[in-house]
């Protein structure tokens, strides 16, 4: 979809097409292509949400309007449609239904983004796309304007990009409690993309923040080191405890995923779902007690 939008000159009309296509192959009258079979199959398969390729659609349609942002929430909200709802259909497909396995991808794909978003601002500015959000550039005294005719890497600048890499790594730990709640053959792929997309924002850090005229990239030395960690990280969650931070809530700007892939779905609850359930109603008797 991405590419179908990205490489047209005009974007709004492609992406009509792409709604129309997804429609129709809602309807159960696809278009008569292998991709638009393929993907109205799938549909049909695992009962995929239409809210959630409808997520998508929007994000892209926000880039084709070249919608600006005001706060961090707002490029969240951004990133949920264009990212999270992918991480969110990537479960769907797996058969995860969760909803703290859900909310955890959630806070996967959204992390990724951020990380784009930080890696690219020099890159962005060039095509007039800016991501950073509105007001943190009024508090630096940075018009729209000038920046994006003259982006410079400014202690100021540099400071935004800090904060987009500190909000992707908080996001990346908090996502691997829900990585051990998918099937065990899924696990080392998606701990790889966690790793490698963190290893980039490592790399922007140890640049100090300088994405405008240098691009953060990792090296293949790296890339096969995480891919062996993803490997050994799969397979020892299986040994290891259920980390407590699978039960954070789904970020305000993701619930709308969450709640459309397990509307209408009888919820698979782990062990220890159970075994906390109890301990969580006590905390609250207590609170309430000593509130009341």
């Amino acid at each position: 979809a991405d590419d179908e939008v990205d490489l047209k000159a005009d974007k709004l009309p492609a992406l009509k097409a792409l709604q129309a296509r997804m429609d129709a192959a809602y309807a159960g009258n696809p278009l008569d292509t292998p991709v638009d079979r393929a993907f109205a199959s799938m549909v049909k398969d695992t009962a995929m949400p239409k809210a959630l390729p409808q997520a998508l659609l929007e994000g892209l349609e926000w880039d084709a309007e070249g919608r600006r942002y005001e706060t961090l929430s707002g490029v969240i909200a951004y990133s949920a449609r264009v990212a999270a709802a992918v991480g969110v259909m990537m479960c769907v497909l797996m058969g995860v239904r969760d909803r703290n396995a859900l909310a955890r991808a959630c806070d996967l794909g959204v992390a990724m983004q951020l990380t784009n978003i930080a890696r690219d601002i020099g890159e962005d500015a060039l095509e007039n796309r800016l991501y950073i959000p509105q007001e943190w550039l009024r508090e630096a005294g940075i018009s729209e304007e000038d920046f994006l005719k003259h982006p410079k890497p400014t202690k100021a600048v540099r400071q935004m990009v800090r904060r987009l890499v500190v909000e992707s790594e908080r996001l990346y730990l908090r996502s691997e409690a829900g990585i051990t709640r998918l099937p065990v053959t899924c696990r080392p792929g998606i701990f790889a993309a966690r790793f490698i997309y963190a290893g980039i924002a490592g790399v922007i850090r140890d640049q100090s923040y300088q994405t405008i005229t240098t691009r953060a990239r990792t090296t293949k030395v790296q890339k096969f080191g995480w891919l062996g960690l993803s490997m050994l990280r799969s397979f020892s969650g299986m040994m290891m405890p259920q980390s407590a931070v699978i039960y954070a809530k789904p970020l305000p700007e993701v619930q709308f995923l969450v709640d459309a892939a397990t509307e209408g779905v009888a919820e698979k609850r782990e062990w220890s779902d159970k075994f906390f359930d109890p301990i969580q109603q006590l905390r609250n008797a207590d609170v309430e007690k000593h509130t009341a």
